[in-house]
């Protein structure tokens, strides 16, 4: 399947009256949805993405308009684009998202609106999410980060890996995107850590010892502190690429269900466990903290099941 995402939800905010929104660059559309459909499956697409705008935490509203104009149009080709800001996943939010979406037509595509890494800002926005995969049928993950390989487990269509921190979650309209800093140096994914970080601090902290070697189809056999400036981009890039696609087949090779939620889980605790053991080698024990989405996914319990015939909570 190949979808172009215009990313209209960038620069504005979905309400019940204009659930979709226009180029604004151009006079509004009088079928915003309609024209979105015909331009990305005119250039090739094989389905489209509704040029949905941002929904606000709470504005059950602005999504129910958007899922029944979808539904209206009954083509399979469509994709319900639903970029919720993260505060939806909040335990008294998620259910009445649910009821607005559950019965919503084919494919439903969730992406995360946040500043920084969205399901690392409150402890229920994972369960939340989890939610939502085991209740609303046809759903897909996209603009996220690890928690693509969490929402495949757990059994969603497909999902999507950002290739940079820009394309991992959204940013709310009207709000300037917060930076951990200026950096000249590529995010490198340690394997075993199961994390991203910059190539100049694995090239800091492994300085006195030595680095583990990757050994990725990228790699061949390449020592991990090895990207330490931009012009290392290209390389990291395709190292990172090459160990997702290499965790991608593996469970891709499991049966849906039962068997992919445990390898996730195994594996997310597997790399909760080696953050002391790296750190400990190093000589340094703070040198690498775990990421609060990784522990939550490691401690993410089973894929809740509904009732026969029930589709809400």
């Amino acid at each position: 399947m190949l979808i172009a995402d215009p990313a209209f939800y960038e620069a504005g905010v979905a309400t019940v009256e204009e659930p979709y929104l226009s180029r604004t660059d151009e006079l509004p559309a009088a079928d915003p949805l309609g024209q979105a459909v015909q331009e990305q499956l005119a250039v090739g697409a094989t389905a489209a993405l509704t040029p949905t705008g941002y929904l606000r935490a709470g504005d059950a509203a602005a999504a129910r308009a958007a899922a029944r104009e979808v539904a209206a149009r009954e083509d399979p080709r469509i994709v319900l684009a639903l970029p919720i800001d993260v505060g939806w996943l909040r335990s008294d939010l998620v259910g009445r998202l649910i009821e607005e979406l559950v019965a919503a037509p084919d494919l439903k595509a969730v992406m995360l609106g946040g500043q920084l890494d969205p399901l690392a800002g409150f402890p229920e926005a994972l369960t939340g999410l989890a939610r939502i995969l085991a209740r609303i049928p046809g759903t897909t993950l996209l603009r996220t980060d690890l928690a693509a390989f969490g929402a495949l487990a757990r059994g969603a269509v497909f999902a999507g890996y950002g290739l940079s921190s820009r394309l991992r979650h959204i940013v709310p309209p009207g709000e300037p995107a917060k930076r951990s800093g200026f950096t000249t140096s590529p995010a490198v994914l340690f394997p075993e850590l199961m994390a991203l970080f910059l190539g100049k601090t694995l090239a800091r902290r492994f300085a006195a010892t030595h680095a583990p070697v990757c050994e990725c189809a990228a790699c061949g056999r390449r020592l991990l502190d090895s990207f330490p400036s931009n012009r290392d981009v290209r390389p990291a890039a395709r190292h990172n690429t090459a160990v997702l696609m290499s965790w991608h087949r593996t469970l891709q090779a499991l049966t849906t269900g039962p068997d992919r939620h445990r390898w996730w889980q195994n594996r997310c605790r597997a790399a909760v466990d080696r953050y002391p053991l790296v750190n400990a080698a190093i000589q340094q024990p703070n040198g690498f903290h775990v990421p609060p989405q990784l522990l939550r996914w490691s401690l993410l319990g089973p894929a809740p099941s509904a009732p026969a015939g029930a589709g809400v909570d």
